[in-house]
């Protein structure tokens, strides 16, 4: 019995133990399992990169996708099929001022630029750009290709936001600021601050660093922001002829070369796709294409009419009035298509909303849900609803573009107040693109009303926006970032027209004068250094560059042939300092010492001709000794 019992105390401690041995095993598995699913859960969502793609002078109506019959666009048309297409996307009518929108979210009179020369294309110090955004998020900032926002510090792309740059001069290749004689082939950029040649053509240069570049960022586990900007297809229309030739002697085309050049772009879009499914990037990128402004070489104006706003004789335009610079359709629609696989946006779906250049900064800034101070404000909205359908906010949205182009804008100067499908152009002429989608008929007379309540409109956002012009953009000299600086005649303040902003300006001899705005980092002692022409070139004041040769196999021609001067006095002005000099024409520059203090003013320099003449100096090279 006790053995008994002793047996069953026993019999029953084993079994607890056991259990309780069981137990813990059970609980050890779990605890286990539970850290292996912890240890399994889905890391937090990557963030996306960014690659916002703009062509230069490519119009609406230069893309088959969007109906030309005649251009060759398959890449881009592929993108087009798996992306949101924004068909009433408006931008500035040329290039800076949309350049300065884009960077920024602020229309680019707020910017501080509204033109493409005399001054007025360097964006303002104070402008917060959006990789200046994305670098404070984290993220890896580069540049390829066209910035034509200033040249010089502090509106170069390395000051404001930019890690990685790879550009040309000035608006455009063969500008004033651009390597002396580029011509898009082994040309000489600017990379990272500092000249550098590089084999090949142009838009291929950009591309390839570009993906060099996001190669590296993946390597790094870095989220990248990469502004592939092309020179293509603005002027000079230099391409390899087996690009231009399949459009040769076709009557429906203005433009073979200017053809041509959009359908290299093309083939690198094309390529850049592959290469980011290649390395595994295409899922989670964002990839925006757009254009600049309105075509500048894929539609004709009918004999007879304006220039920029007459209607279409020859080519493709989508059915809009006016090219490249007018202030109808023509001169500011523009394609805008967005992907995103990861995020969704993958079909085909167009967007018919009035958007504009202005709100792709605040889009990004939605779609990478990027962090922002508080005291930055858009002037435009993050396109994310419409993508998501979800249109409230812009049922009643108004859209203002311009074209200044001189010294301070004026109200209603070159300007398209749009609302829904309704158009008034300059104050006084209004279209019903419902009804008139060519701006042939103005029933201004038949709406005043209408015409009334919009000019209200416009004059309210006038008394908004006015006061910022006074903010001028000063190059700031003496500084260590940029120490000497070359100062261009492009930027120069002056009542022409256009400042000598092409080098077959400098060849030619172009008289005008006009002023640099200047800022003076530090008081002392500055040397500065006359030239006419640009220090690569090694040329006398008197001297007179070499044509350059036409290239075999592609449609660059021989430029301009140069014209001597003979310099006989030269002169400069700044804060109290006025010097002026007998000149050695034999001499590479005309070279001046003067003492400066540290503030804002003006810098103006004469050389006098033999024939009496005066004309400015081309360029001026600033040093602090």
């Amino acid at each position: 019995m006790t053995f008994s019992k002793k047996y069953q105390t026993n019999s029953v401690s084993k079994k607890s133990l056991l259990s309780c041995f069981l137990l813990m095993c059970i609980l050890l598995i779990f605890v286990s399992c539970k850290s292996e699913v912890k240890q399994t859960e889905p890391k937090e969502k990557e963030k996306p990169n960014v690659i916002l793609l703009v062509v230069d002078d490519q119009g609406y109506g230069d893309i088959a996708a969007l109906g030309n019959k005649e251009i060759k666009t398959p890449n881009i048309d592929g993108l087009y099929d798996i992306s949101a297409r924004f068909t009433q996307y408006h931008v500035s009518p040329t290039c800076a001022p949309t350049r300065a929108a884009l960077m920024t979210g602020h229309h680019s009179n707020r910017a501080g630029v509204w033109h493409t020369v005399n001054g007025r294309s360097l964006i303002l110090d104070r402008e917060t750009t959006i990789a200046q955004v994305f670098k404070d998020n984290g993220y890896a900032t580069g540049i390829f290709g066209k910035w034509h926002l200033g040249d010089n510090y502090p509106f170069r792309p390395q000051d404001k936001g930019f890690e990685e740059v790879l550009v040309h001069g000035g608006g455009g290749i063969e500008q004033t600021m651009d390597y002396w004689d580029n011509d898009y082939f082994n040309d000489t950029y600017t990379h990272n601050g500092k000249l550098e040649k590089f084999e090949g053509f142009c838009t291929d240069i950009w591309f390839e660093n570009a993906k060099k570049y996001m190669s590296e960022n993946q390597k790094n586990n870095k989220p990248f922001f990469c502004y592939l900007s092309t020179n293509a297809a603005h002027t000079p229309y230099f391409v390899e002829n087996k690009y231009s030739d399949p459009y040769e002697n076709n009557e429906n085309i203005p433009n073979a070369a200017f053809y041509g050049l959009i359908s290299n772009v093309d083939e690198n879009i094309g390529k850049l796709v592959e290469y980011l499914k290649a390395i595994d990037l295409m899922d989670n990128t964002i990839l925006i294409f757009s254009t600049d402004n309105g075509t500048s070489a894929g539609a004709k104006i009918e004999k007879g009419g304006d220039r920029l706003d007459g209607f279409i004789a020859k080519g493709y335009n989508a059915g809009m009035r006016g090219i490249k610079a007018s202030m109808y359709e023509g001169g500011h629609r523009v394609p805008l298509f967005i992907h995103w696989k990861d995020g969704g946006i993958t079909t085909g779906k167009d967007i018919n909303e009035l958007t504009a250049h202005y709100d792709i900064a605040p889009t990004l800034v939605d779609l990478c849900g990027l962090e922002v101070k508080e005291d930055l404000k858009f002037d435009g909205k993050s396109l994310k609803p419409l993508i998501d359908g979800h249109n409230e906010e812009f049922i009643d949205r108004a859209v203002i573009t311009n074209s200044q182009r001189i010294e301070m804008p004026e109200p209603w100067r070159r300007t398209a107040f749009m609302k829904g499908d309704w158009r008034l152009v300059n104050g006084t002429e209004l279209y019903d693109l419902s009804k008139d989608p060519e701006q042939r008929t103005n029933i201004a007379d038949q709406f005043p009303e209408k015409v009334a309540a919009f000019k209200d409109e416009y004059d309210a956002w006038w008394k908004e926006i006015s006061p910022s012009y006074s903010d001028q953009p000063y190059i700031i000299v003496g500084t260590p970032m940029d120490n000497p600086t070359i100062l261009h005649g492009h930027d120069w303040h002056t009542k022409a027209v256009a400042s000598p902003w092409h080098q077959r300006h400098i060849r030619q001899g172009y008289i005008d004068n006009g002023y640099w705005l200047v800022k003076v980092a530090e008081s002392g002692k500055y040397n500065l250094k006359l030239r006419r022409w640009p220090v690569e070139t090694g040329l006398a004041l008197n001297g007179i560059a070499p044509v350059r040769p036409a290239l075999e196999g592609t449609t660059v021609r021989e430029s301009v042939k140069s014209k001597a001067l003979t310099i006989k006095n030269a002169r400069i002005k700044i804060q109290d300092e006025e010097q002026s000099v007998a000149v050695d024409p034999n001499a590479e520059f005309v070279e001046f010492t003067v003492d400066l203090k540290a503030g804002e003013t003006q810098l103006q320099t004469w050389f006098t001709l033999d024939n009496k003449k005066e004309l400015g100096s081309y360029y001026v090279v600033v040093e602090k000794i």
